[in-house]
């Protein structure tokens, strides 16, 4: 017989070990190095692992590349987003076939209806194509993308590397010349091909940028060492970037800073805010160069936010604060826009313990409050009919709101519900979202006085799909504590053992258990909502079960479910994740040799802590751009958003509770042996310009998990050009699904 070839050997990257000693406790880390990115070594490592990977997983290549025809084949290539009327204009965003990138565009408003035609049209304005401006680049983003208010210019922001430093652009959209002496190259700024000379840039920008009501100015916002926003900058058009004035600086490293506008274009919002207190100064939008007003000085452990009112009847102008002020599923209040500081507040819509209350949008006539019960968002309309004559002080917002308000209906459980674009405080009407694991994302306009909605586009799925073919539900995993858990649950209907039964599949078996993909987070309290996604067809169509664990940390069921998840509690997220494995297994859904778990981020956390605490119940680990060297990350305050972070994780370095608490979970410092006989798979990815999790972390995690067996088989996959994010072009994103997906097919025996 002739020889078989040898098996691929990981690269062992040398040790070099360090001592991290801290509160008399000693952590030896032998791969400490790997975090200096001008190491060539380093650089020659992360290459290998590459290599190494490519070559792990080449028996999967004619399974990810089926993958990848699936997905985009039930992808409308060529589509269209529903316009957005703001002012005169439809506004709008397209893609084309072929083509990685969106392409922003408008239309002159005809009708009260939003065109529907894909291609472009005749009285088309292409603001910015994307992908004219990605040729040639192994990576693009667009941020901070807004018109002026008198719609003559576009800002829109850049990043060509994945590390979310932004060249902050201005170009002229009407074909007007800069005022001649007001620019550094003037000339015709049309809104075609980028020419030298049609615009005007500020380098070294971060995410947020206000437009004042000069059309004019533009605030926007710098970054520290640490990459933390912090500045407050003022630009006017037509002056060099380097007389740009700094209008507000923040000295406390726990806090960051945004910019915003209101949306009725009345003020500039800047929003001072640690991940637990919040301070907001406004700014006159008819008066860029005044002083920021502000409305409340921050309280610790308070958080609020603004919006403005003009009340249409009598033109008074009022701030509508959301506030976790003695609510601790906050409640709205209004204040006089001359005199908005707390003592002025006034309670409009009371807390309602265990109904959160996430966002409002205002209008004229109506507030619409996003609210999530039971994890499930929801919209909530609430009439603004009191009248000023009746309502005094209080004008519109007088009277019982919450008693004349309204649920926008949904016809599916589990599913999500959310406000979309709304940028005309006038409208009668509210652009909304719904979807659930088998209904596409769904657009609809509902009219604010009776709620009939009128559907503007469901999310095209080609080939054929048929909702009817799956099922979605809810189950309820105990904890050991006692809590229960919400896990969203998809899959196909032929799975269940009575297929033709009602809907409500919850407490109905599956004929055999199923191979399964959990997914969770438990973090920042975001929630992981249960929505649609074209790519996980092919999972489910190989009768793959798919489930969202709605873990503590997360924000599903209220401020209480996030802080009972974070700081001293942060292990409750881990052992939920464990109970809704199990939870899962017993129920006959799968089986431990066919369940794999995937997060990413803080979610790969997550993952890094789960493998560790119940490695038994899975057979593969997906685990991308991983925080997985939390403690020595979180004792390291120069790095980025360590010192911010401090408030979600605690602080390691002046408290040894904290320090001790995240020693016992920190997936590094945890890795042990996989149980005897047990085989376990692990995917970690990372991007190497990434500045929220750093390359390192997962490269030493994988270095670790080789050296004490704790994976049967560790791969490491680096974007070298890349960020947090991944691939900026949308078909390298869907490569990189099925990569994934071909990962975890092969490895839960569905492939």
């Amino acid at each position: 017989m002739p020889d078989q070839p040898s098996p691929p050997v990981p690269p062992v990257p040398e040790p070099r070990p360090v001592v991290l000693a801290a509160h008399g406790d000693e952590r030896v880390d032998d791969w400490y190095w790997l975090r200096d990115r001008d190491d060539p070594a380093v650089l020659d490592h992360l290459k290998a692992e590459n290599a190494y990977t490519e070559q792990m997983l080449a028996a999967t290549e004619p399974l990810r590349q089926t993958l990848y025809q699936e997905m985009v084949a039930r992808i409308a290539e060529t589509d269209l987003s529903v316009p957005v009327r703001r002012g005169p204009w439809w506004y709008y965003q397209r893609t084309e076939e072929g083509k990685d990138y969106g392409i922003h565009c408008r239309r002159p408003v005809t009708g009260d209806v939003p065109p529907t035609d894909v291609g472009p049209a005749a009285d088309e304005q292409v603001l910015l194509d994307e992908n004219r401006l990605a040729e040639g680049l192994a990576f693009f983003e667009v941020a901070n993308l807004a018109v002026s208010p008198d719609h003559g210019w576009l800002a829109y922001a850049t990043d060509t590397t994945g590390g979310e430093i932004f060249d902050l652009t201005f170009r002229r959209l009407d074909g007007a010349a800069l005022p001649v002496g007001e620019g550094p190259d003037a000339g015709s700024m049309d809104a075609g091909p980028v020419e030298a000379g049609s615009m005007e840039t500020v380098p070294d920008t971060y995410y947020g940028l206000a437009w004042a009501g000069d059309n004019a100015t533009v605030f926007y916002t710098r970054v520290d060492e640490a990459q933390r926003p912090y500045q407050l900058w003022r630009h006017r058009l037509g002056t060099d970037p380097a007389s740009d004035t700094k209008v507000l600086e923040e000295p406390d490293e726990r806090f960051t800073l945004s910019v915003g506008r209101t949306k009725d274009g009345a003020y500039v919002v800047v929003v001072v805010q640690s991940n637990t207190t919040s301070e907001v100064r406004v700014i006159p939008a008819d008066r860029p160069t005044a002083t920021p007003r502000l409305v409340e000085r921050r309280r610790p452990g308070v958080e609020y936010a603004v919006e403005h009112h003009r009340d249409p009847g009598d033109g008074r102008g009022r701030f509508v604060v959301l506030t976790n002020d003695g609510a601790v599923d906050f409640r709205v209040l209004v204040a006089p826009a001359d005199r908005p500081d707390r003592t002025n507040w006034r309670e409009v819509l009371p807390h309602r313990p265990g109904t959160r209350l996430e966002d409002l949008d205002v209008f004229d006539r109506w507030l619409v409050l996003s609210e999530r019960l039971d994890a499930e968002p929801r919209l909530r309309v609430v009439p603004l009919d009191g009248g000023t004559a009746a309502g005094g002080e209080l004008g519109p917002f007088a009277g019982d709101l919450l008693g004349r308000s309204w649920l926008v209906p949904s016809a599916e459980h589990p599913s999500v519900t959310w406000d979309g674009p709304n940028p005309e405080p006038a409208a009668t009407s509210v652009r909304y979202e719904q979807t659930s694991m088998v209904t596409p994302r769904t657009v609809l306009d509902a009219d604010l006085g009776s709620g009939a909605a009128v559907v503007r586009k469901r999310q095209p799925v080609l080939g054929g799909y048929d909702p009817g073919r799956y099922r979605t539900y809810r189950r309820w995993a105990r904890t050991d504590d006692g809590v229960q858990v919400p896990v969203s649950v998809v899959h196909r209907a032929d799975l269940l053992a009575d297929p033709e039964g009602t809907p409500a599949a919850a407490d109905r078996p599956l004929k055999a258990p199923a191979p399964c993909l959990l997914y969770g987070y438990g973090a920042y309290e975001h929630s992981v909502d249960p929505a649609f996604s074209s790519l996980r067809l092919s999972l489910l169509d190989r009768g793959v079960v798919f489930a969202i664990a709605h873990v503590r940390g997360g924000g599903e069921l209220g401020r209480r479910w996030y802080e009972d998840g974070k700081l001293g509690a942060k292990p409750h997220t881990f052992s939920d994740f464990v109970a809704c494995a199990r939870h899962l297994v017993a129920a006959g859904l799968t089986a431990p040799d066919r369940l794999a778990a995937r997060g990413g981020s803080a979610g790969g956390l997550l993952m890094g802590a789960v493998l560790n605490q119940a490695p038994e119940l899975f057979a593969a680990v997906v685990a991308e751009v991983p925080f997985v060297d939390c403690l020595t990350t979180m004792m390291d305050d120069t790095l980025p958003l360590t010192v911010g972070e401090w408030e979600e994780w605690g602080n390691p370095v002046a408290d040894p509770a904290a320090y001790a608490v995240m020693r016992s979970y920190s997936p590094y410092d945890n890795v042990r042996p996989l149980p005897a006989g047990h085989r376990l798979r692990v995917l970690a990815t990372t991007g190497l310009q990434d500045a929220r999790v750093g390359f390192w972390e997962p490269a030493k995690w994988v270095a670790k998990l080789r050296a004490v067996g704790g994976a049967t088989e560790a791969l490491l996959r680096t974007e070298l050009v890349a960020g947090h994010g991944g691939p900026s072009g949308r078909y390298d994103a869907w490569r990189d699904e099925a990569l994934v997906y071909a990962f975890v097919l092969d490895a839960v025996g569905a492939s």
